[in-house]
């Protein structure tokens, strides 16, 4: 019997995910989007781009006024494209985490477990996927293959049935990678209320995505919700 197994590209980012900057909410999010779509979505994505004239600005630290129609429309692309999914979660009261107690210690420990626990409900057998990181320091390597081994162990995927491919890549090359950081980016703004600035463009935005979303960007998403999908972690406190 052949079974059908589909190739979906996944493009990850993340927003205040060191431990000590001083935020206070980290968040993981990714884009998923089947590959033999991906080079019309990237080309309808450079069309609005164009349009707007924003070459290279679909970044969240660049909305502002003056181009705040071609971030709405952005977000309105990823809501009426059947073919993308967005998942993203979201780590509140991130000073009270406890990493000797839960996390051997660790930090990093604590980063790859969120990072499963964000990916586990988009890699759904018998698909393939590949997984695109998006380059941010010199540790990136180390993230890859730290990951990888996370992914393989908890999926039994030790042929590389499931995960096929996961690399870092720079996010000025993928538009997907880009739109990614858009809305990881508006559900940042929504949980750091000290930055918040009610009535500017990227207060704005974030009302869009809400709009969009149909709720307030807190809380979490049903599971059985695909298209816009987030979860908030909220770390526990150690037992007496």
């Amino acid at each position: 019997m052949n079974i059908h197994r589909e190739l979906i590209n996944i493009y990850c980012d993340e927003s205040c995910h060191l431990e000590r900057d001083g935020e206070p909410v980290m968040l993981l999010g990714a884009i998923s989007c089947p590959d033999d779509a991906v080079k019309q979505t990237h080309q309808e994505i450079l069309d609005i781009m164009r349009k707007h004239r924003s070459a290279w600005e679909l970044k969240w630290v660049k909305v502002n006024r003056p181009r705040i129609a071609f971030y709405k429309e952005m977000v309105d692309y990823f809501f009426d494209n059947p073919k993308l999914e967005f998942r993203a979660w979201v780590v509140e009261n991130k000073a009270a985490l406890n990493h000797e107690y839960f996390n051997q210690g660790s930090h990093d420990s604590f980063y790859y477990k969120m990072y499963f626990y964000m990916l586990k409900p988009l890699l759904r057998r018998p698909n393939r996927y590949h997984i695109y990181l998006d380059k941010k320091d010199t540790r990136s390597a180390t993230k890859v293959k730290e990951l990888g081994e996370v992914l393989k162990s908890a999926n039994l995927d030790w042929s590389g049935l499931l995960v096929s491919r996961l690399q870092t890549v720079e996010s000025h090359d993928i538009p997907l990678l880009q739109l990614a950081d858009l809305l990881i980016g508006a559900l940042a703004y929504r949980h750091r209320p000290l930055v918040m600035k009610v009535g500017g463009a990227k207060h704005e935005v974030m009302r869009h995505v809400a709009q969009r979303y149909g709720r307030d960007l807190v809380g979490n998403t049903p599971p059985w919700e695909t298209k816009f999908n987030f979860y908030t972690f909220t770390p526990q406190s150690t037992p007496q």
